[in-house]
């Protein structure tokens, strides 16, 4: 059933005439009389008596109408409703990112989001696995990693370098290694994460050949957050994101180890992205934090 042929039969009930419906809907009157004809070929029963001086109701059509009329006016409230959504940031917003990376990037910036869109509703799920956003639900995704691969649509947020520190306590008590083949014979500090365990890998530019250089310790943290705090704790060098070390290069909590090599443990190419199902009617909740997010972050 075509709803706006429905919605042309009810207002043609109202208003008594082609004619006059048509000149309100900016129609010309023969589409009136067709859009009421589809109704009533659909449903099998005549809507209105039709002679040449007057058009009335028949009774199956007044019955007809008076019980769909109120269906229809919820279909088109539902319709105002839903543009609405994409014209001003409302409703309710399911954003992800990893535990670090949620913490320390994106809750700062939820004041300001709150001050843009004050009737936008946010659910922040902070997962260090990749949720299907799809299956979950998800309306906007902050991935890092090298440029994602699939059918979801993605944009480059800020480039990601990672940085070896170690807290200033660790370095008075061990010394600061000249390279970084002296960390083969300190403890430092492992993520759990797959390929980030063994080995670091160090280059002195985009151009240079890269150094592996394997790495242990005792302890293996599964989470950022917890290994920035090993870090600052003393308990050994880190590999970690610039984004999560930032604040503590800048209060000397965390010193860099190797202030001119560039160091990863698995790529150089990676970066923040914005992932997110389609970009098709992209709804203003959606923009308003990819907006935010580049605003406050920057994009490099």
């Amino acid at each position: 059933m075509n709803i706006a042929d429905l919605a042309l039969a009810l207002r043609t009930a109202e208003l008594g005439s082609f004619s006059a419906v048509a000149r309100e809907a900016d129609l010309h009157p023969s589409s009136v009389s067709r859009a009421v004809a589809a109704v009533e070929d659909r449903i099998g029963v005549r809507l209105f008596q039709r002679t040449s001086r007057i058009l009335s109701l028949t009774a199956e059509g007044e019955a007809y109408l008076r019980r769909v009329a109120p269906l229809v006016e919820q279909l088109e409230d539902a319709r105002r409703e839903a543009r609405a959504e994409r014209t001003r940031p409302s409703g309710l917003l399911r954003l992800t990112a990893s535990v670090a990376y949620g913490t320390r990037r994106i809750v700062p910036l939820l004041p300001r989001l709150r001050d843009l869109a004050p009737k936008l509703e946010v659910e922040l799920i902070l997962s260090d696995g990749n949720l299907d956003l799809v299956a979950e639900r998800i309306d906007l995704a902050v991935r890092l990693a090298p440029a994602p691969e699939g059918e979801m649509i993605s944009a480059r947020l800020h480039g990601t370098r990672y940085r070896v520190v170690a807290a200033p306590d660790w370095i008075a008590r061990h010394g600061a290694p000249d390279t970084p083949e002296e960390l083969s014979g300190s403890d430092c500090l492992r993520s759990a994460v797959p390929g980030h365990r063994d080995a670091w890998i160090f280059r002195s530019g985009p151009d240079a050949p890269p150094i592996r250089i394997p790495v242990s310790g005792p302890l293996v943290i599964s989470n950022a957050l917890a290994l920035h705090e090993a870090a600052c704790a003393g308990l050994g060098p880190a590999l970690l994101a610039d984004w999560l070390v930032e604040d503590a290069l800048a209060r000397d909590r965390l010193t860099d180890l190797f202030p001119g090599l560039e160091a990863t443990a698995t790529t150089f190419d990676t970066a923040a992205w914005l992932l997110y199902p389609s970009r098709t009617y992209l709804p203003a909740k959606v923009r308003t934090m990819i907006d935010l997010m580049r605003s406050g972050m920057g994009q490099g």
